[in-house]
């Protein structure tokens, strides 16, 4: 099974579930593979005794232009959609920094005068937590496309053994990052917290892993308290089901700041997020 453990914003605990959800796997002696995709801030390591093994750079292809053999014909500016290249005069500009690594220049260019080359932006690293094998994508500071680094990153490790639980910890938002993690996943947990603000952004992660991917979800609710109803409202309004709640406790804010996941916070745990995944497993056979 591939879980994807998202969340419409950043700071809700989503990582730290991801990793929670890891070691109660592992705990019941069930092979799981932790990825951490978002590369731009990856922090699933902080949580877990991390040995990296394994290092790779990875990026995305951008064209190169042989002069001597390019006809000014203006093609590849034509069938760029983000500007990365254009003809001025005799020269060819290429804006790498713009490039998405379509190739759409290289295989239109009627010359064969475009060839590609490998531009680094990031790197994908390998390893293992104990019984947890792990892996994160790292983008480059100043970089600004995420996405490559994901896929190859999935690419690299995604596929496993059918008996293997697989965790993507997935970038915060609804934006591009997200989608390439989501994609392929088989369920969706989406981490909140009750506020109008997790509210608000609790529905615009729910649209994109339900409506536009197609994907089944279910919530957890975080830092919870009785009083504010925001997030179960739509939860039911929206037929989202609730599949956990972590309470708000001062035990769960110390365990963060001295880098234990939420699986060691509380006294049950270990056996809350066994609980958890045994829901997400019955919601995916369902």
């Amino acid at each position: 099974m591939i879980l994807a453990v998202a969340s419409g914003k950043g700071g809700t605990g989503k990582t730290s579930v991801a990793v929670s959800l890891a070691l109660a796997a592992a705990g019941a002696g069930r092979p799981v593979r932790l990825l951490d995709c978002d590369v731009e801030a990856p922090n699933a390591a902080l949580f877990l005794p991390v040995e990296l093994t394994e290092s790779r750079a990875a990026g995305l292809l951008v064209p190169e232009v042989d002069m001597a053999a390019c006809t000014l014909c203006g093609r590849c500016a034509e069938v760029c959609a983000y500007g990365a290249i254009s003809v001025a005069g005799k020269q060819v500009l290429l804006f790498s920094e713009l490039c998405h690594g379509c190739g759409s220049c290289t295989r239109q260019c009627p010359a064969g005068a475009i060839t590609e080359r490998l531009r680094v932006i990031g790197s994908v690293e390998a390893g293992r937590a104990g019984a947890i094998e792990f892996a994160q994508g790292r983008l480059t500071l100043g970089e600004a496309m995420a996405t490559p680094i994901i896929s190859q990153l999935k690419a690299w490790r995604l596929a496993a053994p059918p008996e293997t639980l697989v965790i993507l910890d997935a970038p915060p938002g609804a934006a591009c990052p997200v989608i390439e993690t989501l994609r392929g996943a088989d369920f969706v947990l989406l981490v909140t917290e009750p506020t109008p603000f997790g509210r608000h952004d609790l529905e615009q992660a729910d649209r994109l892993a339900r409506e536009i991917l197609g994907l089944p979800a279910g919530v957890v609710v975080n830092r919870d308290l009785p009083g504010d109803d925001t997030v179960d409202a739509y939860c039911r309004e929206a037929d989202l089901p609730v599949l956990a709640r972590i309470p708000l406790d001062r035990r769960v804010a110390e365990a963060y700041a001295a880098g234990r996941p939420l699986h060691d916070a509380l006294p049950d745990g270990p056996d809350r997020f066994a609980a958890l995944l045994a829901r997400i497993e019955a919601a995916v056979t369902t």
